[in-house]
């Protein structure tokens, strides 16, 4: 395998992990998933001592809670906006902290913007890989040729 070809695997093997890293650093988020649970399966856990935390998510006739687990698990309990008061009472006094969300507007995303610095890190590639090939070629031509460009000599004095 000759050195040309070396290098071209070496430079097609960056591209693909900048695009790799880059496609998954876009794609990486910390979310959490909640399962699903019932008021008395939550009764249950607080009764055990399971429950870290709970989060109040009120909505005009039904809301839901959010449960963290002391294991790590994290789960989600609809309930009626007229139990509310009785399930934060309850979890109160079991001694764990209950917090009230609140709903805020979102903010348009500026998906533009995202998607030009795509683009321009896509064509910050493609430019490095075209100078590499071209500078690889040159190379191999100039060793065909039979060896490095003559240097210019100083005048003798």
């Amino acid at each position: 395998m000759s050195r040309s070809t070396k290098a071209c695997r070496i430079v097609l093997l960056a591209v693909t992990l900048a695009v790799a890293l880059a496609t998954s650093a876009a794609g990486a988020t910390g979310a959490v998933h909640f399962q699903l649970e019932s008021v008395q399966a939550f009764e249950h856990q607080l009764s055990r001592g399971e429950v870290h935390a709970a989060t109040f998510h009120q909505r005009a006739g039904a809301g839901h809670l959010h449960l963290s687990m002391n294991d790590g698990r994290h789960f989600t309990v609809a309930y009626a906006s007229s139990e509310e008061p009785k399930l934060a009472a309850r979890a109160r006094a079991g001694g764990i902290p209950v917090a009230l969300a609140v709903a805020t507007p979102k903010k348009a995303t500026a998906a533009h913007h995202t998607l030009r610095y795509i683009a321009g890190g896509i064509l910050i590639v493609v430019i490095l890989v075209v100078a590499a090939v071209l500078l690889l070629d040159r190379r191999r031509k100039l060793g065909e040729a039979g060896g490095a460009p003559p240097t210019q000599s100083q005048p003798s004095q």
